[in-house]
């Protein structure tokens, strides 16, 4: 768990600080006094301050966040102090709509940035690692929820929508993110197209864990206490290839005819360094015969490794990052539609927390971060008032109309947009807390 909030607290604070900065930076270079520069809020005391050419710069308490604060500007802290007078030259409202709205889009473009960079930097240094989906010989192990939609086990996905997909990993999320388009699969050599549903999609979000699995051959990994298949005879690295003279090769079709023959004996036939050896093997009561499989990837499909060197990384990166965000944009599409209950794994600080693992992993680290550089800057520009996307849609109504809202507009519509963040508030950190307690 240190380890964890270590890993959370040291992304977070990387990225609020830059998100900042994205602020800052350009507030300066139009000669905008900026007042405030926290990492995390401060509200009532902070845990370090000190002052550096007029804005104070400090650490607060609570690591929600971060902000600027920007002279003559109607933000989060509603400290509309001194807007009843005329604007000041260094003032926010006092300059040109197109340099606000490059002041308050700047945070957003340095997270984007931030995330191109952390992926051609990964790209570089530790390539692109993924499985191509026509090296699963056997095609898939479709699941019930699978097969609620007509997947059979052995079909091999080739497309979503008409698009092609290359790599196996991108397989599950794009059919969840393709309601009312169809999976095409490769079944006994032939092209069929199978319809991706609503109902399909709220199964596959309710059942939290994998759906659809490469097949694997059934290889012994471990045995459970008390395994009727180690008393028979059966050793860790055995293939099992045949049950009762049928010859089965993928771990699901023994996982789909064992349970049936619960009590009763059963002749398995295993590959033993290249001998096959017959085993009398008793089911128990239960349907089980005691042995866990070799579930690693990597044992049986080569694990493909793209490694983009010099400028090649940069357009990696870029692509990477783009591909991440419409992908991301998608999922909160999602979860304006109830019917597929996709709100209710939105998550909150405990889900991004648990996104770390508990083990120190650079590669993970950077590659979570960033996405969570390109979650915040999608987040952050959403037309919402109190974020920065409200403020820049004020910037552009004035550029257009060459009319400024008046404070008071600006101000209810902060209250509006405030209270519309903390119910979103609520509803993640909610859900973390429901999943917490097991409700």
């Amino acid at each position: 768990m240190l380890i964890q909030i270590s890993q959370f607290i040291l992304g977070l604070s990387l990225l609020v600080v830059l998100h900042e900065l994205g602020h800052f930076i350009p507030a300066v270079a139009f000669r905008t006094r900026v007042e405030k520069f926290y990492l995390f809020f401060n509200p009532w005391f902070s845990l370090f301050k000190t002052n550096i050419r007029g804005t104070e710069v400090g650490i607060g308490w609570l690591p929600l966040g971060g902000y600027v604060k920007i002279a003559g500007m109607v933000d989060e802290s509603m400290d509309t102090e001194g807007l009843a007078e005329e604007p000041k030259p260094y003032e926010y409202r006092s300059k040109k709509p197109w340099q606000r709205l490059i002041i308050i889009l700047g945070g957003v473009t340095v997270n984007f940035i931030v995330a191109v960079a952390i992926y051609a930097g990964m790209g570089a240094y530790y390539g692109e690692k993924y499985v191509d989906t026509a090296d699963p010989k056997g095609g898939v192990w479709a699941t019930p929820v699978a097969q609620s939609m007509g997947m059979k086990s052995g079909d091999v996905p080739v497309a979503v929508g008409g698009r092609e997909i290359a790599r196996f990993d991108e397989v599950s999320v794009e059919m969840l993110l393709g309601s009312g388009s169809s999976l095409t699969v490769l079944r006994d050599g032939e092209r069929v197209d199978l319809p991706i549903t609503q109902a399909f999609v709220a199964k596959a979000i309710e059942e939290k864990t994998p759906w659809m699995f490469p097949r694997v051959p059934y290889v012994v990994k471990e045995f459970a206490t008390g395994s009727p298949a180690e008393k028979a005879g059966m050793a860790k690295g055995d293939a099992l290839v045949a049950l009762n003279g049928e010859s089965l090769t993928y771990f699901d079709e023994y996982l789909e005819r064992i349970p049936d023959l619960a009590g009763q004996a059963v002749t398995i036939t295993v590959d033993r360094a290249g001998e096959r050896v017959d085993l009398p093997v008793t089911v128990s009561d239960e349907g089980k015969i005691g042995v866990y499989y070799q579930d690693n990837l990597a044992e049986f499909f080569p694990v493909k490794t793209e490694t983009h060197n010099g400028l090649s990384a940069i357009p990696y990166g870029w692509n990477r990052a783009v591909s991440t965000l419409s992908s991301y944009a998608r999922q909160i599409k999602l979860m304006f539609q109830p019917e597929t209950g996709a709100y209710k794994e939105a998550g909150g600080f405990l889900t991004i927390l648990k996104q770390y693992p508990s083990t120190w992993d650079w590669e993970h680290f950077w590659g979570f971060t960033a996405f969570l550089s390109l979650a915040l800057a999608f987040l952050n520009v959403l037309p919402i008032p109190a974020l920065d996307g409200g403020h820049a849609v004020f910037a552009i109504i004035e550029w257009v109309t060459g009319r400024a809202p008046s404070t008071r507009v600006m101000e209810v519509a902060q209250m509006i947009g405030f209270f519309l963040l903390l119910a979103l508030f609520v509803l993640a950190n909610g859900n973390d807390l429901f999943k917490a307690l097991g409700l």
